[in-house]
């Protein structure tokens, strides 16, 4: 079993604890099935991957995938980047990805090895991909708000995000504060998908043309759909690479791999 990052130094106040979706995301791109197909797109196709998570959180399923990426894609130099809203978030996915990309060079039994690694680029504050170059992405993970809500959070302000003015709130005053930055790594809006199908729409013009997105659903978001309205589009194709394999309710999870079809 491949090691979870270590997420110990991370704040939750205000940031999405790892859960059983975060590490159905490490199950999936480490599963026999996926590492293969990515290895076989990706193991001699230069230059090195750029690997993007959108919305990181405490950065662990990025992490993750810098930290065994010759496990998952047949090689050790990748190139990560990370966006949130939310610059707490931002700050802790340095770290957290950083560590694991030191914990496992620390770790390789072959001292030459460790020259080779994964390089963590920045993690930038960022509302999904609008910070990103057009069709620079060549791996694209997104574990999104997915719970239905009345109403989808509004994206944070400068000053909310300033560390400053956050030290100089009252309790309730930061009560309230944490609550609002946590509601936007849950509340979805209608069905769940008003933050995913902004990304989806962004899919096309922000992978490259090796490109592949894996995009977390839960029951409610009707993934099925999803799956069919991306292959509707003509020129992509889209299936379940991951699931949890829970029937009951709507918690059942699964990642769709959304790719372009390749005409070669």
């Amino acid at each position: 079993m491949l090691p979870t990052p270590d997420t110990s130094h991370v704040s939750f106040d205000t940031i999405y604890e790892p859960s059983e979706d975060s590490y159905l995301f490490l199950d999936t791109l480490s599963s026999p099935s996926e590492s293969k197909w990515l290895i076989e797109k990706f193991q001699s196709a230069n230059p090195m991957p750029l690997v993007v998570e959108a919305g990181t959180g405490s950065g662990v399923v990025l992490a993750f995938t810098a930290a065994q990426s010759q496990e998952i894609f047949g090689r050790r130099d990748i190139l990560t980047l990370g966006t949130d809203v939310n610059r707490n978030a931002c700050i802790a996915t340095r770290q957290t990805v950083s560590t694991a990309i030191k914990e496992q060079q620390e770790a390789q039994e072959n001292p030459a090895d460790s020259k080779l690694h994964a390089v963590h680029a920045s993690s930038i504050t960022s509302d999904l991909c609008s910070a990103l170059r057009p069709g620079s992405v060549d791996v694209l993970l997104f574990n999104p708000p997915y719970v239905p809500s009345e109403e989808l959070p509004r994206l944070p302000s400068a000053e909310e995000n300033d560390p400053v003015t956050a030290k100089a709130m009252s309790r309730s005053a930061k009560f309230e504060n944490d609550s609002y930055f946590l509601s936007l790594t849950y509340a979805g809006g209608a069905d769940g998908m008003e933050t995913t199908n902004r990304l989806l729409n962004d899919i096309p013009g922000i992978l490259s043309s090796r490109g592949v997105a894996y995009v977390l659903l839960c029951k409610q978001n009707r993934p099925d759909e999803v799956i069919g309205r991306v292959r509707n589009q003509g020129g992509w194709c889209a299936e379940i690479a991951g699931s949890s394999g829970k029937q009951a309710g709507w918690e059942k999870l699964v990642i769709v791999r959304i790719w372009r079809e390749d005409r070669s």
